[in-house]
């Protein structure tokens, strides 16, 4: 699902709260109406809004009675800062994938293991949710750095927006690049771009050979 579309969708408290109770236990329509306090028929409507989304579905007991629970399970990260707005939603990844090759820089225990009784299950999943903490304050650690650099750059450069400059940077980190590559990898025009270039030339922060632009010693 579009991160735009589910940001519209999660705006509203009441859906965010159905979410919640359905994470705890599936609940009939009643259940809902109750623990919200509003009438059944608006609950209905936010149900609808949130199966057509994928993010709810429903089924029908032995009694005929009709209950919801959560379908997906989703990740949505939304971030904010001086230097940049974006938001991004993710499903999780297969369990076989490696993120220790992946994330190169990721120093914690991400092994996996196979509980095989009550007692290892409940030892993982206080393990998931001490990696799931640790992961949110290395997250928030990141974009404090993030910030700090970023505020450097601009009292190098001495503007307030730096954010191209950081793109044009971060693409010649591996190797150099001429403007025209430079300009497909930050999806900018070419004028602001060789704008940007020419200005962190004359900061000496980057330097032509040829038709080639690299970073400085």
């Amino acid at each position: 699902m579009d991160s735009a579309e589910l940001l519209n969708l999660l705006g509203n408290e009441n859906r965010r709260r159905i979410l919640r109770l359905l994470a705890r236990k599936p609940c009939y329509v009643t259940e809902i109406s109750e623990y919200l306090g509003v009438s059944p028929k608006a609950v209905i409507d936010h149900l609808r809004k949130l199966e057509e989304a994928d993010l709810v579905e429903s089924r029908t007991d032995d009694q005929r009675r009709k209950y919801y629970f959560i379908s997906q399970n989703l990740r949505l990260e939304v971030s904010v800062s001086p230097y940049g707005f974006g938001a991004k939603s993710a499903y999780p990844a297969s369990q076989s994938l490696d993120v220790t090759a992946s994330c190169r820089h990721l120093k914690i225990d991400v092994s996996t293991r196979d509980p095989s009784d009550i007692r290892d299950v409940a030892t993982e999943l206080a393990r998931l949710e001490q990696l799931e903490n640790e992961l949110s304050m290395a997250q928030r650690w990141v974009q404090g750095r993030l910030a700090a650099v970023m505020e450097q750059l601009g009292e190098k450069l001495d503007v307030d927006d730096t954010r191209l400059y950081a793109d044009v940077l971060s693409e010649l980190v591996e190797e150099p690049a001429t403007t025209d590559e430079i300009v497909e990898g930050v999806e900018a025009p070419p004028p602001v771009v060789r704008e940007a270039l020419a200005e962190l030339e004359e900061n000496d922060l980057l330097a032509r050979d040829g038709e080639q632009w690299r970073l400085t010693d």
